[in-house]
């Protein structure tokens, strides 16, 4: 959720799927306002809601607070200052603790403003305070520019997101452009963006469909922002140090689609492809010497890798991360395997039909993360291969 007024009826969502259960928030200012909010208010039935508050990170050691975090069914983060969520909780029994209530008891977690800042896998930190997006903009690397990556709150659904808040209070698309040019120029992955103006919620089953809710139309708006797959080379032009940042790729670097928000929270995105959606429209962001462009986009359209579930070989991959030659372990191919190296936006990259070699160069990539698939008959296998 975007921040500012809690969306009713995403917060009803929200609460069906604790089940009658405990609901916790945690915070760490403010005070217990959401207890009746969230017990009495709403029409929903809960066995309970309690809040902690914490004050420093020594609280992230209390017997009591975990005791509360394994008990929930539901976990919300409230707003305010996201480093203090992260250096209170980061590798700490609170970060250890509401992970494994998110994949061991599949929980619903949620967040607002700050709370919604933290939840994917990469992060605007804030550690050294906000940045807007002209600042962002003009110089990808100040020092309030702090994208982490390091591992924090881990959500299937929300892997190789960044998400961002208060979108239209003030706006914040181009530092959240910025924030996604770091990610692939840092680390080479082709992170994903979500965000919410406020007063908008962004609901994310288990299938990983994502439903909008906001009762204004009009101006309660969600994005999905991606790098442009249909590039061919999809990364920043220049994004430097002390430099204004391009992004541009003829105005066509990012696809984003742009949904208006409904009561009923009828319009949505399916985060499994990135590419369906209902009730939204295609836009195209770039950036160039620091300035923000948008402009009407025709729908996305690229091939979506999809695992298929074969028998696994028992091989591996190595060195890995790699510079060079990397060499294969186990079934020895025997000229009936395919080889395949796809981006990691499932771009065909590289492709070798019958492949035989135990050893593979792969100097003719460019840094990055890629997927590597071994085929013969109905087994296959697949790793991610980093390229240094």
């Amino acid at each position: 959720m975007g921040g500012s007024t809690e969306n009713d009826e995403a917060m009803k969502w929200f609460l069906n799927r604790a089940d009658g259960g405990d609901v916790l928030v945690i915070r760490a200012s403010g005070s217990d306002g959401y207890n009746d909010y969230l017990f009495s208010e709403l029409g929903v039935t809960v066995n309970s809601v309690e809040t902690i508050v914490f004050l420093g990170a020594p609280a992230s050691n209390e017997e009591e607070i975990h005791e509360s975090i394994m008990n929930a069914e539901a976990i919300w983060i409230a707003g305010g200052d996201q480093w203090d969520y992260v250096s209170y909780w980061r590798d700490s029994p609170v970060q250890d603790l509401i992970n494994s209530a998110i994949t061991e008891r599949n929980i619903v977690i949620g967040g607002t403003s700050a709370g919604m800042a933290i939840l994917g896998s990469h992060y605007f930190s804030a550690e050294n305070g906000t940045v807007t997006s002209e600042e962002a903009l003009l110089n990808p690397y100040r020092t309030d520019v702090t994208v982490s990556s390091e591992p924090f709150i881990e959500n299937e659904h929300l892997q190789n997101v960044i998400t961002d808040t208060h979108y239209d209070d003030p706006d914040r698309k181009g530092r959240h452009l910025t924030f996604l040019a770091r990610i692939i120029q840092d680390e080479g992955i082709y992170a994903k963006g979500i965000a919410c103006e406020e007063r908008t919620a962004v609901c994310i089953d288990e299938d990983g469909m994502a439903n909008v809710y906001g009762n204004d139309p009009i101006n309660d708006i969600a994005y999905f922002i991606q790098a442009n797959c249909a590039l061919d080379e999809g990364a920043p032009e220049n994004c430097t140090a002390n430099e204004p940042l391009t992004w541009n790729h003829e105005g066509e670097a990012l696809k984003v689609y742009k949904i208006q928000a409904q009561p009923d929270g009828n319009n949505s995105f399916n985060l499994n492809d990135w590419q369906t959606g209902a009730g939204g429209i295609w836009e195209q962001w770039s950036a160039e010497d620091g300035v923000l462009a948008i402009s009407a986009s025709e729908p996305l359209d690229c091939p979506v890798f999809i695992e298929e579930e074969n028998e696994v070989m028992q091989i591996e991959f190595y060195p890995n991360p790699s510079r060079g030659i990397i060499y294969i372990n186990g079934i020895e191919p025997s000229g009936n395997a395919s080889l395949l190296i796809r981006d990691i936006t499932g771009k065909m990259v590289h492709q070798v039909s019958s492949f035989k070699s135990e050893s593979l160069d792969v100097r003719f990539l460019k840094a990055g993360y890629y997927y590597l698939t071994l085929e013969e008959g109905y087994e296959s296998e697949t790793e991610i291969l980093i390229i240094k």
